[in-house]
C-alpha cells in the first residue's frame, strides 16, 4: 500500500496527478489541514437566507391560473438549488485541503436534511451546510448539533416548528376556540436521539422521545405564515412551550424556555452513548464497513476526554493504525467517484450542469431518502446497476473534459495498482486511444475504492 495515495483517497477526495510527490509525510499533510479557518461561506450567485425564504413565499403564492409567473418563480427556486449544488461540489473537486471538505460531507450527510417530499428544503439544503455544518466542522459537536437544531432547514425538515406544548399556552387557547388543541411533534426528538447523538441502542425509551419533544416546544420560525415577509428565521416563541418540568434520561429540566432545549441537547452530545455512536460511524467511514472495536474504543475515547472536540476526533482517526492497514478497503460513493475522477482529471473549466451528472447515480447532494443520510457501504453502492451507471458515465465524462488532452499514465499516479496489474499496461498501450483509456482507468474496479 501506498501511504501517500491512502491519505490523499481514504482522507481526502482524490488524487490529483502528480500530487504524491508534492507529499513529504501522509500524515503531517492531513494534520496540517486541521488548522483551517472555516466559516460560513458567501460568494457571488449563492442564496442567502432571506433571498430564499422571499423565493419560497414568492413560489407559494404565485396565484392559481398564472402559468407564467409559476414557471418564473420555479425557475429561480430551482436555480438556487443548482447554484449551491455546483458550489458544493466544485469546492470538493478544487480544494486544497480535501481533509477538511471529506469531514463536511460527512457531518452534513450525518446531520442530514433531505429536499425529498420537503419543497422549502430544495433552496435551504445548501445554506443548511453553509451555516450550520461548515462552520463547526473543525469545533465542537455540541455547538455543531445546536446550530443544526435552531437552523430553518432542519426545522423544516423534522417538523419541530410546528410542535406545540400539549398545555402550552396556544394549544389551549386553540382548544377553547376549536375543541381540539393541535399537536406535540415528535419527529425531530426521535431522529436527535436514534440517529444524530445516541444511537438507535443509546438508552432511551418512548418516555424521553416525547419528554425531549416536549422540551423542544416552542422552538420554531418566523417567516413561514402566509402574511410574513419570507425571511426565515429561528425564533423561541414561550406560548408554544410546554410548561413545567420535563423528566430526560432520569435528569429533570425544570421550566426554563429556550435554556431546557439547549440544556437537553448539550447533554445529550456529551453522554458515554453519543461518544460511541459517533466514533462507529466515523470509523466506518475512514477505515472499514465493519469497525474494529478497538479502533471505535480510541476514537470514543477522545471524544468524551475532548468534550467532543471534532478536530481532536479528526486527528485521532489520522493516527488510527486500522485506518492504513492495507487490508482495509472503502467503496467510493457516487458522489466520491465523480469527485475524485474530476479532481484526478482537473479540467480547465468544470461542467455545465455538474449537479446533473451525479443524479444519474443516484446520490444526489441532499436527497437521502430518509432521515439516516446516505449510507457509505459496500452493500450501498455496489449493486450492478449502480456500477453500471459509472461505467456508462464514464466514457460521457471523457468526450466532455479530456478530448486528448490528459496523458492516461498519469492515472498511475492517482490509483493504487499492485505490480502486475493488467490496468498498468492498458494505460500505457499507445496503440488505444487516449480518451479510451482514460474511460477504462476510471471505470475500472481499482477507481472505484479509495
Amino acid at each position: 500500500m501506498d501511504a501517500t495515495l491512502r491519505a490523499l483517497n481514504r482522507f481526502g477526495l482524490g488524487a490529483r496527478i502528480g500530487e504524491r510527490e508534492t507529499i513529504r509525510d501522509p500524515k503531517d499533510w492531513l494534520r496540517a489541514q486541521l488548522d483551517t479557518d472555516l466559516g460560513p461561506t458567501t460568494a457571488v450567485g449563492l442564496p442567502t437566507l432571506a433571498e430564499a425564504g422571499e423565493a419560497f413565499r414568492t413560489l407559494r403564492e404565485v396565484p392559481a391560473g398564472e402559468p407564467e409567473r409559476a414557471r418564473e418563480a420555479r425557475f429561480v427556486f430551482q436555480g438556487m438549488r443548482e447554484a449551491e449544488v455546483a458550489f458544493a461540489l466544485s469546492r470538493r473537486i478544487t480544494t486544497d485541503t480535501p481533509f477538511v471538505e471529506r469531514l463536511v460531507a460527512f457531518w452534513s450527510n450525518h446531520l442530514c436534511v433531505s429536499i425529498v417530499g420537503k419543497q422549502p428544503l430544495v433552496v435551504l439544503a445548501g445554506l443548511y451546510e453553509r451555516e450550520a455544518i461548515r462552520p463547526n466542522v473543525l469545533g465542537s459537536f455540541t455547538d455543531m448539533v445546536l446550530a443544526c437544531a435552531q437552523h430553518p432547514a432542519m426545522l423544516f425538515y423534522l417538523d419541530n416548528f410546528q410542535s406545540i406544548g400539549p398545555q402550552s399556552q396556544r394549544a389551549r387557547l386553540a382548544a377553547r376556540r376549536r375543541g381540539q388543541a393541535p399537536g406535540l411533534n415528535e419527529n425531530y426528538a426521535r431522529e436527535l436521539m436514534e440517529l444524530h447523538t445516541l444511537g438507535v441502542d443509546g438508552g432511551y425509551v418512548q418516555a424521553d422521545v416525547e419528554a425531549l419533544a416536549k422540551i423542544l416546544t416552542g422552538w420554531t420560525l418566523i417567516g413561514v405564515g402566509p402574511r410574513q415577509s419570507g425571511r426565515l428565521e429561528f425564533r423561541f416563541d414561550p406560548a408554544l412551550h410546554e410548561p413545567d418540568s420535563k423528566t430526560l434520561l432520569g435528569v429533570t429540566y425544570r421550566q426554563a424556555g429556550q435554556g431546557e432545549g439547549e440544556a437537553a441537547i448539550r447533554a445529550l452530545a456529551a453522554h458515554p452513548s453519543t461518544a460511541r455512536f459517533i466514533a462507529t460511524k466515523l470509523v466506518r467511514h475512514f477505515v472499514v464497513d465493519t469497525p474494529p472495536p478497538s479502533a471505535v474504543d480510541r476514537v470514543a475515547g477522545v471524544f468524551l476526554e475532548s468534550g467532543g472536540d471534532l478536530k481532536e476526533l479528526a486527528r485521532s482517526l489520522v493516527e488510527l493504525d486500522e485506518a492504513w492497514d492495507p487490508m482495509t478497503q472503502k467503496l467510493r460513493t457516487p458522489q466520491d467517484w465523480i469527485v475524485a475522477v474530476l479532481r484526478a482529471i482537473e479540467p480547465r473549466n468544470l461542467p455545465l450542469q455538474i449537479s446533473q451528472m451525479v443524479e444519474p447515480l443516484r446520490q444526489a447532494l441532499w436527497a437521502p431518502p430518509s432521515p439516516k443520510g446516505y449510507g457509505d457501504m459496500i452493500r450501498d453502492w455496489a449493486d450492478p446497476d449502480g456500477l453500471m451507471n459509472r461505467a456508462e458515465l464514464s466514457p460521457t465524462l471523457v468526450q466532455r473534459i479530456v478530448r486528448g488532452r490528459i496523458d492516461p499514465r498519469g492515472f498511475l499516479d492517482v490509483i493504487d495498482l499492485p505490480i502486475g496489474d493488467p490496468l498498468r499496461t492498458t494505460l500505457t498501450d499507445s496503440s488505444i486511444p487516449v480518451d479510451e483509456r482514460v474511460a477504462i482507468a476510471i471505470a475500472g474496479p481499482a477507481f472505484q475504492w479509495r
